[in-house]
């Protein structure tokens, strides 16, 4: 099946159909072939059309038609990971379709971080993921980062409670000599934690690779050569893109960059 994804980005919560653009946006010819009033009403909501007037609804029914148009071809998964952060707009039509679907070969998946004050999302089914057991956090950190000692495994796993991601992020720093910040007089939330990982490995990298993954973080989805010739113009170069790949907080596969984790703008 295809994989269409997109991320919610924070500081574009308040952007009305952002979200909706980014997973979408790739499609223009078949926004196009909507039908006259959805095509109009979806064209408007991307800035496309001067419409003058948003209606929810069309918008919605466009949303829908154009996922199962696409799922004509084969069947598709449309993944949204940090959803907490979807627009309002794009949210309600994104939900409007998935509340909708019945025989097309689509699978959407929302994934929310879990801030504790968020409510299931009425009418489509919810899993809570839970912290992974003593077991299974052991044997991915074993799996992960092998060879630490036993006091260090112990910290981790305390550090990390639970989280698959802090595990294998708070076990790659510290078996790479870096301090893990932990010193703090009560717990940190993780992911403040894991962040705070991230800052002293960003910090070594040279300034010209900083630049250039800033660039690409600003023009995520533009492609590489769009970002390199953006990168240029402030005195990076391809070249510049080695130590973020070799830090693993970039990967470059054709004319795609992608980031380890999203950007957190």
């Amino acid at each position: 099946m295809a994989v269409i994804s997109a991320v919610g980005i924070e500081s574009e919560a308040e952007v009305p159909f952002g979200a909706l653009h980014l997973l979408l946006h790739r499609y223009p010819d078949r926004v196009v072939a909507l039908p006259g009033p959805q095509a109009t009403a979806l064209r408007g909501a991307f800035g496309l059309a001067d419409t003058g007037m948003r209606d929810r609804f069309l918008i919605g029914a466009a949303s829908l038609t154009l996922l199962a148009d696409i799922a004509g071809e084969r069947p598709v998964l449309y993944v949204v990971d940090d959803a907490q952060w979807l627009d309002q707009a794009s949210s309600d039509a994104l939900l409007f379709a998935a509340r909708r679907l019945s025989d097309d070969p689509i699978t959407m998946l929302f994934a929310f971080r879990d801030e504790g004050d968020r409510s299931p999302v009425p009418g489509l089914e919810g899993v809570r993921l839970a912290a992974l057991s003593p077991a299974a956090a052991n044997q991915l950190l074993n799996v992960r980062t092998p060879g630490l000692t036993t006091p260090v495994q112990k910290r981790v796993l305390a550090e990390a409670d639970g989280n698959p991601l802090a595990i294998i992020e708070l076990g790659s720093e510290i078996r790479s000599g870096r301090p893990v910040p932990g010193d703090q007089a009560g717990p940190l939330r993780v992911a403040g934690r894991v962040q705070d990982v991230f800052r002293p490995q960003l910090a070594a990298l040279p300034p010209a690779t900083r630049l250039l993954m800033a660039v690409a973080a600003a023009a995520e989805n533009a492609g590489l050569n769009v970002i390199l010739r953006a990168a240029a113009r402030a005195g990076a170069d391809a070249s510049d893109l080695g130590p973020a790949e070799q830090a693993r907080f970039i990967s470059v596969s054709g004319d795609e960059v992608r980031f380890r984790h999203p950007p957190p703008y």
